[in-house]
């Protein structure tokens, strides 16, 4: 049987997805440049990891992340999921970013959608690493829509995209670079956690 995390943990997430959702708001009327992601500076002002989550290009892109910040947040306050998948998601907040050196090209970089496909992807992992055979299957099928997704937008082609309807170009990279940090983050704490209830269950 699953275990039942405990009231502060099943709020750790939502309070990460409220802070990410809150700072985007503020952010709104800052200079975006002074706080986006910019591969040049990716390394004297590592911060802009963080911060570039915040910067939104058009009313649509912010509305848009902020309805998938509540969606995220709900998705694993539902679950419920244990504190150490909030760690996992804090710590595949700036990879994400740092994933984006990869095209070089893209000068600037803002935007909640990488962080989020980050924490679903660490919803999943926990579902199918820790969850109920039914938990499991639920992971499954959500990591399914998610590749479908993210493969059908050829993040490796590195490119940036104008979606039908959207404002603003998309870079799918971003989206790929957060699935992929949320499923080595997920995966990371989630080993560490089975190690140590294993060793706990030797020591008695």
């Amino acid at each position: 049987m699953a275990e039942r995390p405990s009231i502060a943990a099943e709020w750790a997430w939502s309070a990460l997805a409220v802070t990410l959702a809150v700072g985007a708001m503020l952010a709104w009327p800052v200079n975006r440049t002074a706080i986006d992601w910019q591969p040049g500076l990716a390394w004297s002002q590592p911060w802009r990891a963080f911060s570039a989550v915040f910067v939104h290009y058009s009313a649509l892109h912010l509305a848009a992340n902020l309805a998938g910040a509540v969606l995220v947040g709900a998705l694993g306050h539902a679950v419920p999921v244990p504190s150490r998948t909030a760690l996992a998601w804090f710590v595949a907040w700036p990879l994400t970013q740092f994933g984006l050196a990869m095209q070089p090209d893209l000068l600037h970089y803002g935007g909640l959608s990488g962080v989020l496909h980050a924490g679903v992807m660490v919803v999943i992992v926990h579902l199918v690493f820790a969850g109920t055979t039914t938990q499991r299957r639920m992971g499954l099928a959500i990591l399914a829509v998610l590749a479908a997704k993210v493969i059908h937008e050829a993040p490796w082609e590195m490119r940036l995209r104008r979606p039908e309807g959207w404002d603003i170009a998309v870079a799918p990279l971003a989206h790929g670079t957060g699935a992929i940090a949320g499923a080595i983050c997920g995966m990371l704490v989630e080993w560490r956690h089975r190690w140590r209830n294993q060793s706990s269950n030797m020591a008695r």
